[in-house]
């Protein structure tokens, strides 16, 4: 794996400073099983969250982002 340039490291930081981090704790049956749904949607496990905290939130009436 090439090593990151200084000028990359400097982008990726910025980039990452745009994102909290949400660790969600969840039995690895549970976890595994989400992640299978998110891949058999061309989804990342985050994305599939994302997506469904956002469904979630407009379903229930909130603004969601």
């Amino acid at each position: 794996m090439p090593v990151k340039t200084e000028a990359q490291k400097k982008a990726q930081k910025k980039y990452m400073e745009r994102f909290a981090i949400a660790r969600v704790r969840m039995p690895l049956d549970k976890y595994e099983s989400v992640q299978a749904h998110a891949e058999a949607h061309g989804e990342s496990v985050s994305g599939f969250i994302n997506r469904a905290v956002d469904e979630t939130i407009k379903r229930e009436g909130g603004a969601a982002q």
